[in-house]
């Protein structure tokens, strides 16, 4: 199968074509701006208006993850920063496909299960409504979402997708990076849930939507097993042999999220999803449950 990656040569782009091409298919990359030495066919595209690269769509498979990354700033030019690196280059992919005789046979669109916004103790599935805010959580996925609604393509799934744990990517460094450095306590009272999921089935997942023509719509990417705050965090320390810590209260981390220029929201908010249509297809997860997969995860870097 031929698979066609927008935003393929970031971190996770590359993980995502190695797997693939690990499995046996061709990969091409759309990128902005061709990098020698790369590893992976590129095709040269803007990420807003249909070009030659449009070809390479022709029959193919479409994995969809171009856009800014999330952890900035809430502020309302931030907010439309990542709008518009997602509304864009799904336009134009939409528009591309459009113009074509025969168009992808099946666009896999990346989301986040922020979508949601603050899930509370709500158990969510994916016949749940996803929330009204806020904007730089559910507002940005709703948007990326309907971008893509309707697209030309044989079928569509829309991954609705949880943090991804994997080494040497932001949202691990960081968490583990707190217990390193003594400040490995709950956050706020440390009950909010947090969604997750290891990048090995992360990436079986994505396989599984580009080639069963049975999945169509949304589906939950992540752990069968959400797990709270104070458990994740209980589990980093014990994973990287760290004593108890003291819990780090909101105000210091909305402080600290100044100093950082990031959203004090990623941490004081969670979501407890679960993959209840991967479920019911009968998919096997490899890391089900949080305390081994952060043992696969950092046992050779703690």
């Amino acid at each position: 199968m031929k698979v066609v990656l927008a935003g393929g040569s970031g971190a996770l782009g590359r993980r995502i074509a190695a797997d693939l091409t690990e499995h046996g298919h061709e990969v091409v990359v759309l990128t902005r701006s061709a990098r020698p030495g790369f590893p992976y066919r590129q095709a040269v595209w803007d990420g807003r208006s249909a070009g030659p690269w449009a070809a390479e769509l022709e029959g193919a498979a479409l994995v969809n993850l171009a856009g800014e990354l999330v952890d900035r700033r809430p502020t309302p030019a931030n907010i439309e920063l990542l709008t518009r690196s997602r509304v864009d280059p799904t336009t134009a992919l939409a528009d591309a496909a459009a113009g074509l005789a025969k168009p992808p046979e099946v666009w896999v669109q990346m989301s986040t299960l922020a979508i949601y916004g603050d899930g509370g103790e709500a158990l969510l599935d994916e016949h749940a409504p996803p929330a009204d805010g806020p904007p730089q959580m559910a507002g940005v996925a709703r948007a990326w979402e309907a971008a893509a609604e309707g697209a030309p393509a044989g079928r569509q799934v829309v991954l609705r997708t949880a943090v991804v744990l994997d080494r040497d990517t932001p949202a691990l460094d960081r968490i583990a990076g707190l217990a390193r450095w003594g400040l490995g306590g709950r956050i706020a009272d440390g009950r909010q849930w947090m969604s997750w999921l290891h990048i090995d089935d992360l990436l079986a997942v994505i396989r599984l939507a580009l080639t069963d023509p049975g999945l169509t719509g949304v589906l939950h990417a992540t752990s069968p097993n959400p797990v709270r705050n104070a458990d994740l965090m209980a589990a980093l320390r014990d994973v990287l042999h760290r004593p108890a810590a003291p819990p780090t209260p909101a105000w210091l981390v909305r402080a600290g999220a100044l100093l950082l220029r990031t959203d004090p929201a990623l941490a004081l908010t969670g979501r407890r999803c679960v993959p209840a249509r991967l479920t019911e297809h009968g998919f096997t997860f490899r890391h089900a449950d949080l305390r081994p997969a952060l043992e696969d995860l950092l046992r050779r870097t703690g």
